[in-house]
Formats: structure tokens, C-alpha cells, sequence
């Protein structure tokens, strides 16, 4: 399962081997500067959609790069951990990160957030 972490002045979302090839992607990391807001999601599946680059089981596995007309999403998103955090970035390769985590309210708790 992937984690997410504070590493210095780095948000650093770290993912398993197997992640690493579902979402052919490797371990992503964005400046603390760039988190612009954090959201806890009871079903992080329905924030993910747009274009796949990565692996995508429907209602089940979202793993990698998702592309919409207005955003780039980076997700790692488990049917078996309904809920997790949504991290609004500005100014980074994605402009949100999705993220299934059994305790989605301590990951978000452990995300520092900048003022726009």
C-alpha cells in the first residue's frame, strides 16, 4: 500500500513495488510549497476518473496518471481502502494526488498545508 510522507521539505508519495508497475510510475515527490489543500475522501474511487495512463479495474484499482480537460491526478486508489485524502497541488508535475489509506484523517493530519 502506498504511503505518504513528509521527507524535509517534500511531500513524498511512496509506492509499493507492485504499484510501481501498476501505475508505470515511479515514487512521486512535490514540494511542500505546492500543497495547496488536503481533503479526507470516504470512497477516494469516485475522485479518480479522466484518461489512464497506468492500471484501472473499475470500482476497484485505480493506479497511476489520470487526465482530465482541467487536471493531471496521480493516484493510488484500492477498492479494499474505500477511503483516503485528496492533496490539491499548484506549480507540480500533477495538479492532485489521490490516495487510499485506512486512516485517511492522519494522513491528512500529517500533510502541511501552504496558503495560496
Amino acid at each position: 500500500m502506498a504511503t505518504v510522507v513528509v521527507e524535509g521539505d517534500k511531500l513524498v508519495l511512496r509506492l509499493t513495488s507492485a504499484e510501481h508497475l501498476e501505475a508505470l510510475h515511479g515514487d512521486v515527490d512535490v514540494p511542500l510549497a505546492s500543497v495547496r489543500s488536503v481533503e479526507v475522501l470516504t470512497n477516494a474511487m469516485s475522485a479518480v476518473h479522466g484518461i489512464r495512463f497506468g492500471t484501472g479495474i473499475p470500482g476497484r484499482v485505480a493506479v497511476g496518471t489520470f487526465t482530465t480537460k482541467s487536471a493531471r491526478i496521480f493516484a493510488v486508489v484500492h477498492h479494499r481502502d474505500r477511503g483516503g485524502v485528496r492533496v490539491r497541488l499548484s506549480g507540480a508535475e500533477f495538479d492532485e494526488l489521490v490516495v487510499s489509506a485506512p486512516d485517511p484523517d492522519a494522513v491528512a493530519q500529517s500533510i502541511p498545508v501552504t496558503s495560496p
